[in-house]
């Protein structure tokens, strides 16, 4: 028989969840079924996808995209952190021209912004900067101006902005205002204590949507294809209106969008662990652990000892 013990000192017994496993292996197999499906469905046409996949004016539109996300979100970041300073000022006009502001750009939709900017010539044929009453100092054709490439990024970069605007002011207020007042109590000015105190703390909170934000100003960026503008969208669609070929075209849209995205995930997962700081977090998927930890890690400090040998020698 077995000795008898107090409950206190018994083994503790891992409770069986049989549902999961039974979902586990549905999903699985559906999973499976899906990719065997798209595998040898032979309307997919694969051999299409390899032909255009590299193609020249594939890539063209491809470094397009990589360019407009980059300086549309960096506009909006800066647009987004004035924002943010504005809302959070006691200056009652300042906070509520940052409202206003808000209030038009996420209340329209940004195809509308997009197509009103472009077409912003019908309301001012010029641009002019001077002072009110007076001869302006400069006079600016708008039609030479504004081009699509500039359009696109006017119009993606101020909307972006007022969502870091919310993003940032979130991370500031996240911030406890104790850290304010002991900066105030040191002699700081509100500017320094922002700068200095602030903003570096927020900037964990901060990170992580922003970089949700870029991948979404990624596929936003798809938007421009309205503009003429030669993105990876309007680039295929210049060619399966000549080869009738829309499937497998927009096939290879969508590989170039989820590698690019994938890029950038890895990216915003590497300057998470550098920002932690030890901090507890959740731990990213495995498989994206296996592209950090076993692949992007190593070579990234492969790469910096390398460079430490060169200045040394140097």
């Amino acid at each position: 028989m077995p000795e008898d013990r107090p409950a206190h000192e018994l083994p503790p017994i891992p409770a069986r969840h049989p549902g999961r496993r039974v979902a586990s292996v549905i999903v699985l197999l559906i999973a499976v079924q899906v990719l065997i499906s798209v595998i040898t469905n032979s309307r997919f046409k694969w051999d299409i996808v390899g032909e255009y996949l590299f193609s020249d004016i594939i890539l063209s539109g491809v470094r397009l995209t990589i360019g407009l996300t980059l300086i549309a979100q960096l506009l909006g970041i800066v647009v987004g952190v004035g924002l943010a300073v504005m809302r959070l000022s006691p200056n009652p006009t300042m906070a509520r021209c940052a409202w206003v502001y808000l209030w038009f750009f996420r209340g329209t939709p940004l195809l509308v912004q997009l197509i009103f900017w472009y077409n912003i010539s019908a309301l001012y044929p010029e641009f002019t900067i001077g002072l009110p009453f007076l001869e302006p100092f400069m006079s600016f054709n708008a039609n030479a101006l504004i081009t699509p490439l500039a359009v696109a990024i006017l119009g993606l970069g101020l909307n972006e902005g007022a969502y870091m605007a919310e993003i940032v002011r979130g991370g500031i207020l996240s911030v406890d205002s104790g850290q304010s007042q002991a900066a105030k109590a040191l002699g700081m000015t509100h500017s320094q204590t922002l700068r200095r105190i602030v903003l570096p703390q927020a900037l964990r909170l901060i990170l992580p949507p922003t970089g949700n934000q870029t991948i979404l100003m990624l596929k936003t960026t798809s938007l421009v294809s309205i503009l003429a503008l030669t993105d990876p969208l309007y680039s295929a669609q210049s060619i399966y209106t000549r080869t009738f070929q829309t499937i497998p075209l927009l096939i290879v849209v969508s590989l170039w969008y989820i590698t690019i995205t994938s890029v950038l995930t890895i990216g915003q997962t590497i300057l998470e662990q550098k920002l932690s700081n030890g901090s507890s977090r959740q731990k990213p998927p495995p498989m994206l652990r296996w592209l950090v930890g076993g692949i992007v890690r190593p070579r990234l400090n492969r790469h910096l000892d390398q460079k430490k040998l060169e200045s040394n020698d140097g």
